[in-house]
């Protein structure tokens, strides 16, 4: 029997040759995992950065900030236009990615 090959103090990583694990998510189709971009307005300020914004047909839906206008101290008030991405999934919560005017 030959002998062990010695990996000299390092663990296998089961990665690829460039160290990073490959994108599992390649196989999918975009469109799958695809956010709806709708517009609306915030009708009224929820407690813990969250809002009711009233989209232009009608429905109201729940929102809150994400984390890129968060990190920016971006102030949002009643009145103010904003575009939020829903899931497909749900369509009664969304994420505002910005705020219009």
């Amino acid at each position: 029997m030959p002998p062990r090959q010695q990996n000299k103090g390092r663990r296998p990583s089961g990665r690829g040759r460039s160290g990073f694990s490959p994108n599992k998510r390649a196989d999918k189709p975009e469109e799958e995992d695809k956010a709806v971009e709708v517009d609306g307005e915030i009708s009224s300020v929820l407690a813990g950065t969250m809002f009711r914004v009233k989209l232009e047909s009608g429905h109201e839906v729940l929102a809150h900030i994400s984390g890129k206008m968060r990190k920016r101290f971006i102030r949002l008030v009643v009145g103010d236009k904003v575009k939020m991405e829903m899931s497909p999934y749900d369509l009664t919560k969304a994420r505002i990615v910005f705020r219009v005017g």
